[in-house]
């Protein structure tokens, strides 16, 4: 039942090779994307479950893999991958390593070498409820027997999937998203995604590229019930990854009460909020807000690994006011506990928050500092890539980058795109392609900025290779075939989206005249509804 929709997986004795997914509508997980090659064998040691868990795989996963065994590093391999491709902070290890080896972290209680509380022990979730009534600014204290904790949110997705939906179930999520969370919910519970899918274009009531619209919300849970599909819940990501954006508390409002209109569970995952750089940006947590539209319906997810840069220790945190989704998660956290010496650690962490005559570490000292450190790395990179002429979305949340490659795509496809991420790769550059994130649009890269200077500059020096090498080619290509302006393809440039005009869009060696050049801005502005779009009403 939990592959039911797998043909030719049914035991032991199945080819995998001849394994298909059947067709899905097009707002519905593709299986193959994720899959390797079909020259896959079977491994006779596994079920059928295991091994499509044994191929389940996307390009994140591969370029991870390729990392890992030609590792950057300095001295010892000056040739490595350097990798842009894993969202991690790297630049506080001094802060951090300061932190966790002063005396109050080594301690080692005889509670804390004996099973816990399957939530988490209760002095450590006493301190996560202090801790996001602080930083979320709750309008009432939060409670320590509404918080569980696993080592992950990678964890937590995976157990919100199994105890909200059953196998074939789905979540509703807007791509382009993290992609791990299509492993997590589908790998253990057969969970699927449907997708609602946004795009760069401005259009409609949208204010920004990729802007999630309760309209959009409502057209692909509307298509997934006319394929027969039950949707169990809404998964929103604040500050969004890979977009940097944050919603705003109407936004927030809008998404909360469609869910309730249907019924739907929303998991919210706030795994960035506190790294939200620049003052012209504000966060809104959900558990800030004045009244939930359905508390027993809203659980919010949060953990120390992005926003305290501690990627190594696994950290997650769901805060649920519904005891019967608290108590199934607990049940499961038998397998994804936190061992208790690092609970105990993670606690006097969150201690450090200068409330009244506390520590005040984590404001003075670790936010100050980290703040400023993710607002010099993103300026160096998206400096960098003006001076490319790459388009990129300006955000302030977040350690990413979501930057549009379009222009270095002969032919527009998501194959094209693969080409140039393994080309990337071959130039020791790891980088994310916008498959990985189940983009709408070939051309989409994700670029993690926050690693020390010295990588940024040489990683930038080998993508700019390959993208001036690239452009040679288009441009060559160009020359031997007569080619075609097609806008169509572009997105849209606004102050959401920076543009910058030094590398134009190739056009042919015949159009190099002033004429015909002002003829082809001629034929632009009349294929555009820009004007249409924009009228003298609407300004006033």
């Amino acid at each position: 039942q939990a592959l039911s929709e797998i043909e030719g997986m049914g035991g032991r004795g199945s080819n995998l090779q001849e394994m298909r997914v059947r067709p899905l509508a097009k707002r519905r997980i593709d299986m193959d994307s994720f899959c390797k090659p079909s020259g896959f064998q079977r491994s006779p040691y596994l079920s059928a479950r295991g091994n499509f868990a044994n191929i389940f795989q996307g390009s994140t996963e591969e370029g991870y893999k390729a990392y890992h065994a030609d590792k950057y590093d300095e001295d010892k391999n000056p040739n490595g991958i350097i990798n842009f491709g894993t969202s991690e902070n790297k630049l506080c290890f001094d802060l951090m390593s300061k932190r966790l080896t002063q005396a109050d972290m080594n301690v080692m209680d005889p509670s804390l070498l004996q099973y816990p509380d399957w939530r988490g022990h209760l002095f450590l979730r006493e301190e996560v409820a202090r801790f996001l009534t602080y930083y979320c600014k709750a309008p009432a204290p939060l409670k320590a027997e509404n918080v569980i904790v696993l080592n992950g949110c990678g964890s937590l997705f995976s157990a919100l999937a199994t105890v909200l939906c059953d196998p074939g179930e789905a979540f509703l999520i807007a791509t382009p998203f993290y992609g791990g969370i299509i492993h997590s919910v589908f790998l253990y519970g057969n969970v699927k995604l449907v997708y609602v899918y946004l795009d760069s274009k401005i259009t409609g009531t949208s204010t920004r590229p990729f802007q999630l619209t309760v309209e959009k919300l409502e057209k692909a849970l509307q298509d997934a019930r006319a394929e027969g599909v039950t949707v169990r819940a809404l998964i929103l990501l604040n500050p969004q990854n890979p977009l940097g954006d944050i919603y705003s508390l109407s936004e927030l409002r809008d998404y909360l009460e469609f869910a309730k209109r249907h019924e739907l569970h929303v998991i919210v995952d706030e795994i960035y909020m506190l790294s939200v750089f620049d003052e012209s940006a504000t966060f809104h947590s959900v558990l800030g807000m004045d009244r939930l539209p359905d508390p027993q319906r809203t659980h919010v997810m949060w953990g120390i690994t992005k926003d305290f840069a501690v990627s190594g220790i696994r950290f997650g945190t769901l805060y649920t006011e519904n005891q019967d989704v608290a108590n199934a998660v607990a049940s499961l956290s038998y397998f994804h506990g936190v061992c208790g010496p690092v609970q105990h650690k993670v606690a006097q962490l969150l201690r450090d928050r200068g409330e009244s005559v506390a520590p005040h570490w984590i404001n003075q000292v670790y936010l100050r500092a980290n703040h400023a450190r993710l607002k010099a790395a993103h300026t160096y990179v998206t400096d960098e890539l003006k001076t490319l002429g790459v388009p990129f979305l300006n955000r302030n949340a977040g350690f990413f980058v979501w930057m549009d490659f379009r222009k270095y795509l002969k032919t527009g496809t998501f194959e094209e795109e693969l080409l140039l991420w393994k080309r990337f790769l071959d130039n020791k550059v790891f980088l994310s392609c916008g498959k990985a994130f189940e983009c709408s649009e070939p051309g989409w890269f994700r670029i993690i900025f926050t690693d020390k200077t010295h990588r940024l500059q040489l990683g930038m020096q080998r993508i700019r290779k390959v993208l001036e090498e690239r452009e040679q080619e288009i441009l060559a290509e160009e020359k031997e075939q007569p080619c075609q302006s097609d806008q169509d393809g572009k997105a849209d440039s606004t102050d959401e989206v920076i543009f910058v005009s030094r590398h134009q869009d190739p056009i042919c060696a015949s159009s190099s005249s002033l004429g015909d050049l002002i003829g082809l801005l001629q034929q632009q502005m009349r294929s555009s509804d820009w004007l249409q779009k924009n009228t003298a009403e609407q300004f006033a």
